[in-house]
């Protein structure tokens, strides 16, 4: 069976949920050809990739949001439109999708099955939490940015059947997580002078801060920024005492699953963060709206406390491979 599986590379998430799901996929028997789009990535994908687009990619800012001026000009629709013209998908016998625009739309102009395994198709789910303030503009984003046919979604809890818990990739499974001292951090919306200036209220605590506006590693007071590297983030967050980051999907996840102490800051502007903040509220998370000199005592609160989240996310990969084929391929191998 031919199988096209197209990954978001516009953040990490996506790509760290890939480095599971392609070695469960190829461990069934199919010819797997990978896709990724985006440009704001840093995690490497140790698998050949056949195709590599430009696509449409969201720029953080630095001010807790997305930059949309920057996305503006970052965007080139006539390379996209030519991208998703010649993207070969009738070739496969299936397309798997994780929020990835290219193929997604490529398959909706050729009225092609696709299907959706994502976080993103969870977040839409009238069963998941959402926010109380409406975001129409939001809402037309998730659901038009990657159309799919079916979907399989991805969330915190299962809120409904059918719905599956995080897939946390095998390097965090297998970490050790040694009790250090140190706060691991990683906010890409947030300017690294708004990080430090923030952090080093703080005393007493060693924050780790992993930047995407930096190339260089530099230390202030108790503050210790770093480039982002894949193998230093993973030791830094195996041995932290405490994870500070955006509401994003797959580093709250994997601080949960380690056992660690969270607290998230959701972007500005973005809808699928908002929705997350509202379910890690539910759970017990600390969820801080403003990053700011004002957000220093609730942070000192934080860290002093030793309130942790327990959650149970089993090794699901296999599991959710097996019931796509099950469900959607067209011939077995």
């Amino acid at each position: 069976m031919n199988v096209l599986y197209a990954i978001q590379g516009t953040g990490n998430g996506h790509l760290s949920r890939a480095r599971d799901m392609i070695p469960a996929l190829l461990s069934r028997g199919v010819n797997l050809d990978i896709l990724v789009s985006g440009t704001q990535a840093d995690l490497p994908l140790p698998y050949e990739i056949k195709y590599r687009f430009w696509g449409m990619s969201f720029i953080f800012g630095k001010q807790g949001g997305i930059d949309f001026w920057k996305t503006y000009l970052n965007s080139n629709t006539l390379r996209t439109q030519k991208e998703l013209r010649n993207l070969p998908v009738h070739k496969y016998d299936l397309v798997l999708n994780d929020f990835e625009p290219v193929s997604a739309w490529a398959c909706k102009l050729k009225n092609i099955p696709c299907i959706g395994l994502s976080h993103q198709a969870a977040v839409l789910s009238p069963a998941a939490p959402q926010p109380e303030k409406k975001d129409p503009l939001g809402l037309f984003i998730l659901k038009n940015y990657a159309p799919t046919t079916h979907q399989y979604g991805f969330h915190f809890q299962e809120y409904e059947s059918g719905m599956f818990t995080p897939i946390i990739r095998e390097g965090i499974r297998s970490a050790r997580t040694p009790k250090g001292q140190h706060y691991t951090v990683y906010l890409p919306a947030f300017s690294d002078e708004r990080i430090v200036s923030v952090l080093s209220q703080v005393k007493g605590i060693q924050w780790q801060v992993f930047s995407k506006h930096n190339s260089s590693a530099f230390t202030h007071k108790n503050v210790h920024i770093r480039p982002i590297n894949h193998a230093a983030f993973l030791d830094s967050i195996s041995g932290c005492q405490g994870v500070l980051c955006a509401a994003g999907f797959e580093t709250p996840s994997e601080a949960l699953y380690l056992g660690k102490k969270l607290c998230v800051i959701p972007m500005k502007n973005q809808l699928e963060q908002q929705c997350n903040a509202v379910a890690l509220a539910k759970m017990g998370v600390v969820v801080l709206e403003s990053f700011n000199l004002d957000a220093a005592p609730a942070l000192q609160e934080w860290v002093l406390s030793d309130h942790r989240v327990p959650v149970n996310y089993g090794d699901i990969a296999g599991e959710v491979v097996d019931r796509v084929l099950e469900e959607h391929a067209l011939v077995m191998v």
